[in-house]
Parts: structure tokens; sequence; C-alpha cells
């Protein structure tokens, strides 16, 4: 497996810094038009460094939001910090941001450690809402930067000025032909601490997320990309997702909320679960959500290699994920240790055998030929007033792969029928280890 060496990777990087809560993350999702990041008052929400593709005057940069800087440090403080101080080392430009209302211990902390890098710093002085503000922007000069600039990210003062000094400053030149692309896109979802962020960090060759026994770890949902037998995997690590009840904090409440989302966003979702606890009701929940959206999935049985090795380990635990998943009666399960990268490449090459089946569409000729003969062999039954009568199916898309059968009268048709067509469609034409769905449309 090789790390991606895309042209992604290779565009100017442009670091978002300062110490929590100075509105890094406000002016990441100024600058890019979208709220990718998760802003709140709370200090320290973002952990990971968040990244997004942002085209400048059509051309991409990598822009990316970082974890605030603390001088004090207690859990995963110093994990957030040198996530901070690694991309500020990799990065062509630095936005280094400010409070215009104080400079504190951890500020003049920070300026100590950028005065290396001085000449890729712009010291932007953000929440300047007003003029009275704008005015104290003039103190910031002293701590010895060249470029200053005051904003207001929230409000989106003096934003434009801000990109105007970010393309003089960076060379714009390079990669004109980039196309933002991928052959498969993944999201990684599970409860906390089923081994999410140590799988992306082994996939992309990174230390990209931060990995922690702490449950919560994770908020941002966390990209990156790598290359596996010539096909290019962009993949999404995401929040632990617990209970609706256990989920009390605004932040996990957003965090939970675009892991779900990162469903839609995906070809394939890898579903982890631990192996030394089994699966759970949660567990179920987020597999409901996969199948409603169409998507392919893998069942991944992490932390396998801490199990103790016992005679038909693995059929027991198919068994057992196949009675309390019914509903993925279909999905591929794939034993692993995340930690070892044992069993990746057998993971890797499952998840390529099922987009190849979500890619997958069935002539509607050949299609009604073979439902012609299903339907001899076993017709629908009556209702009360006459026979279930189905005129003809055909597929309205891949990826989902999608069905639409035509009926004489949709109220009461048995879904034990529609299950005995999908269990033929997936049978006949191979679509085997992922998701079909079957419509209804009534036609005289």
């Amino acid at each position: 497996m090789n790390t991606s060496t895309s042209s992604r990777d290779q565009l100017p990087l442009i670091a978002l810094v300062g110490r929590p809560n100075v509105g890094k993350s406000t002016l990441f999702n100024r600058i890019l038009g979208k709220r990718k990041a998760i802003t709140d008052p709370t200090p320290g929400v973002t952990r990971d460094p968040v990244s997004g593709i942002w085209y400048l005057d059509e051309k991409p940069l990598l822009l990316v939001d970082t974890g605030g800087f603390k001088i004090e440090r207690e859990g995963l403080d110093g994990q957030v910090t040198e996530k901070s101080l690694e991309v500020v080392r990799k990065a062509d430009l630095i936005l280094f941001i400010v409070d215009v209302e104080e400079i504190t211990a951890e500020d003049e902390a920070f300026v100590e450690a950028l005065r290396p890098y001085s000449e890729k710093v712009i010291l932007v002085v953000n929440k300047v809402d007003n003029e009275k503000r704008e005015m104290a922007v003039w103190n910031f000069h002293n701590l010895g930067f060249p470029r200053v600039m005051g904003v207001s990210a929230a409000h989106g003062r003096n934003i434009g000025e801000l990109e105007e000094e970010i393309e003089n400053s960076i060379d714009m030149e390079f990669h004109h032909d980039f196309i933002e692309s991928h052959d498969i896109r993944l999201a990684i979802l599970g409860k906390p601490n089923t081994g999410k962020s140590t799988l992306t960090n082994y996939l992309t060759d990174s230390g990209s997320s931060i990995v922690s026994d702490i449950p919560g770890t994770t908020r941002d949902v966390i990209e990156g990309a790598f290359h596996y037998r010539d096909t290019h995997f962009s993949v999404m690590d995401t929040a632990g997702i617990r209970r609706k009840r256990k989920v009390e904090e605004n932040i996990e409440y957003y965090s939970v909320n675009r892991a779900i989302k990162s469903i839609e966003h995906s070809d394939i979702v890898f579903l982890l679960i631990d192996s030394l606890e089994g699966v759970t009701d949660q567990d179920k929940k987020i597999a409901a959500q996969i199948v409603k959206h169409g998507k392919g999935v893998i069942l991944v049985l992490n932390k396998w290699d801490l199990l103790e090795d016992v005679p038909n380990q693995l059929q027991a635990m198919e068994d057992r994920v196949r009675f309390v998943f019914p509903i993925l009666e279909f999905a591929p399960i794939v034993p692993l240790s995340a930690l070892k990268g044992e069993g990746v490449d057998t993971l890797l090459d499952t998840a390529l055998k099922i987009q190849k089946q979500l890619l997958m569409r069935v002539d509607t000729g050949k299609l009604n030929k073979r439902f012609s003969e299903w339907i001899e062999y076993l017709e629908p039954p009556r209702h009360s007033k006459g026979r279930f009568r189905v005129r003809y199916i055909t597929q309205v898309s891949a990826a989902p792969v999608r069905f639409v059968l035509f009926i004489n009268r949709k109220k009461g048709f048995p879904a034990s029928y529609v299950q005995y067509l999908k269990n033929r469609i997936r049978k006949e034409f191979g679509f085997t280890s992922v998701p079909v769905d079957i419509e209804l449309r009534e036609r005289s």
C-alpha cells in the first residue's frame, strides 16, 4: 500500500494556527465557504488537523485547520499541540490567528515557536468587528511579524483583503491541472474506541488522526488518501457514535451528526466492531443508515489479534454477527488488527470487489427474461380483491443499486415477495455483497 502522492498532497499548504478559541475554525469555514470544521465556544473543540481544498482565483490550495496550542497541557493537549506544530513545519504559508482583545501567555509562547518561520507567517488579528477594534490592530505589529491583518471571521470583515494577501504570498503557478478525484471514497464508522483512527493512520501511513483510549477523541471528520492496486482511495475518519442519550455535549452532537453525514459522501463504509466487545445495538443503528443510503459496507472485526486462539473462532463470530445483523446478511466480514496492519490487504481487496458490484448494471431485456422465469417458479400471492400482478422490472441506478418493480397494486404487496426477488437478483447477477433496493410502482 502506498500513501497518496496525488496532486492534493503537493498543493500549497496553508495552516491556520493559534491558541484555543481565537476563531481558527470559524475562519477556516469562512474561507472555504462551508461549515466543515466544528465551531463552538468551548475551548479545544478542534483536535485533529482538518483539511479542505480551497479554490483561490480558480487555483487549488490545501487549507488546514489545526487544534489549539497550549502551554499547560492535560489529557490530549500535548498530542493536539504537537500535531499543530507538525503542520507548521510542513506549511507553505501560516495564518497565525490571535484575538484582538488580548494577547495571552499562550500567544506569546506560540510567537516564539513561530520565529523560525516568520517569513511565511501572516499574523491574523481576529474579531475585529468595528472601526474601534480596527485601530487596535496596530498594537500587534510589535510582535515582530512583517504582515499583520485585522479581520472578523464571524462577520466576513476584511476577508477579501486577507485572500489577496494570501494570493500574493503563495506560488500560484503549479498544479494547474489538479483534479480533486478519487476512485473509491471510504468512511470509517463505529462506536468510540473501536480503532477507527488507528486504521485511518495505517491506511494513509500518517498520524493525521490522534489515537487515544479517551472516548470521543476524534470530533471533526478527518480526511486522508492512499493508493492500493492502482486505485486511489479517499478515507474519512469519523467520530465514535454513541447512543443518543449518552451524547450530552453540543460538540459531540455535531460530531456524531457529521459522522452519520459521511455515509452519504462515501461509496463504502468500514463499520468497525470491537472483537472483544462484539456487536452492539448502536452498530445495528449505524447499519440501518448505511443500507438506507445504499452504500457498500464491510463489517470489520478489529482487535482480532487480542482474542484467544480458539478453533472455529471466526465462524462462531460470523454466525453471531449474522444473527444480530440480519439487515446486513449480504455484507462481507473481515477480521483485522488495525494496530498491526494484519488483514488490511484482505479488507481493501474486498472493498475493490464491492465497488465493482456497486457499479454494475443489468440490461433490462436480460433482466426481464430472468424475471419471467422467477414469476413462473413462484407467483405472487393473492389479495382480497384478486391476485397481485407484477408487470416488469428495470434497474434505475447503480451505486446505489436500485430497481423499480411495476405492479398492479402497491397496498399490501408482501415484503416477502420483494425479498424473494432481491435474493434472485443477487444470485443471478452477482450483487452478492451490496445492498439492493426495489421500489414498487403501480401500473395498470
